[in-house]
C-alpha cells in the first residue's frame, strides 16, 4: 500500500512539473511572438553622464537627448527603450547590433563613420575649455605644459591630442566628464576640455565652484552629433526623414528651448545634409 501510494505521489508530481514546465515555455513562446509581431520597440544606450544631454534622475535617464530621441522615434513609428550602458560599451553594442541605436552627443567623424552609421545632424557644438576663475588660460596653444583632464574616447580627447601630442604623459583620461571636472576641482589638472554645452552648463549650475569656460574657435572646430546605426542599419533612412520632420514641425525648437533656453540654428544643421 505505501508502494502504491507512493508512486502515485510521484506521478501527480511529475505531472505538475511537466505542466510547470510547459506553461513556462507558453509564457516565453508567447512573449517572443509579441516582440515579433509588433517589431516596433528599439533598444537606445547611451552614457547617462553627460548632462544636460543625457543623465539620472533617481533611476530613469533624462536630459535633451532623451527628449529628442523619444520625439524622433516616435514620428518614424517606433517605441524607444533607453538604457544607460557607460560610453565605450554603447559603440560594442551598436557594432555588434546588440542595440538598434546610439544617442549619447556623440560626434560624428571620418574615423567613426567606417564602423557606424549616421543620422543627419541633430546639434551643433565645439570643444571648450573648463578652468579656475584665477586661471590664465585663454587659449588651446596655452594647454601646452600644463596637466589637462578629459573623457577617454571624445573629440575633447582627440582635440587635447592634437595640441600636445597623442601620448602626453599629461593628459588625463577619465571614464566620464564628471570624473575630469573633479579632478580639476581638487587641483589635479589645470583645465577640462569637452562640449561646450556640458562645461557652460557645469558653470551655470554651480556658481560656487568658481569656474569659467574659454572659447579658441581656432584650436577647436564646429562638430556635429548625430543618431548612431550599425552599419548598413535600414534605420537610418527612416530617422533621417523622422528628425527633419521634427525639424518641420516646431518639436525640435521646443526641446531645445526648454533645456537650453535659447532657439537652435536650424538652417546651419540643415546645411550639414
Amino acid at each position: 500500500m505505501l508502494k502504491k501510494v507512493s508512486f502515485l505521489m510521484f506521478a501527480m508530481l511529475s505531472l505538475l512539473l511537466i505542466l510547470t514546465g510547459c506553461g513556462k515555455d507558453k509564457e516565453v513562446s508567447t512573449a517572443g511572438k509579441e516582440e515579433e509581431s509588433d517589431g516596433k520597440t528599439l533598444r537606445i544606450v547611451t552614457d547617462a553622464n553627460y548632462a544636460p544631454f543625457e543623465f539620472l534622475e533617481g533611476d530613469k535617464v533624462v536630459g535633451f537627448d532623451i527628449d529628442f530621441i523619444t520625439a524622433v522615434a516616435k514620428e518614424a513609428g517606433y517605441e524607444p527603450k533607453v538604457e544607460s550602458i557607460g560610453w565605450d560599451p554603447i559603440f560594442v553594442e551598436i557594432e555588434s547590433k546588440r542595440a538598434d541605436v546610439a544617442v549619447s552627443a556623440i560626434t560624428v567623424n571620418d574615423e567613426r563613420k567606417q564602423t557606424y552609421d549616421f543620422s543627419v545632424p541633430y546639434f551643433l557644438s565645439t570643444n571648450k575649455i573648463l578652468v579656475p576663475e584665477k586661471s590664465d588660460i585663454k587659449s588651446g596653444n596655452e594647454l601646452k605644459g600644463k596637466v589637462i583632464a578629459v573623457q577617454t574616447g571624445t573629440t575633447g580627447q582627440a582635440a587635447v591630442e592634437k595640441l600636445l601630442g597623442k601620448n602626453n604623459k599629461n593628459i588625463k583620461k577619465f571614464e566620464n566628464n564628471n570624473l575630469a571636472i573633479q579632478e580639476l576641482l581638487k587641483g589635479g589638472a589645470a583645465a577640462v576640455v569637452a562640449d561646450n554645452t556640458v562645461v557652460e552648463e557645469y558653470v551655470k549650475n554651480n556658481p560656487d565652484q568658481k569656474l569659467k569656460v574659454v572659447e579658441d574657435s581656432k584650436a577647436f572646430k564646429e562638430e556635429f552629433y548625430g543618431l548612431m546605426f550599425p552599419k548598413g542599419s535600414e534605420l537610418k533612412p527612416e530617422f533621417d526623414k523622422a528628425v527633419n520632420a521634427v525639424y518641420e514641425n516646431g518639436k525640435y525648437a521646443e526641446i531645445y528651448k526648454e533645456w537650453f533656453g535659447t532657439d537652435p540654428d536650424l538652417e546651419t544643421l540643415k546645411a550639414q545634409q
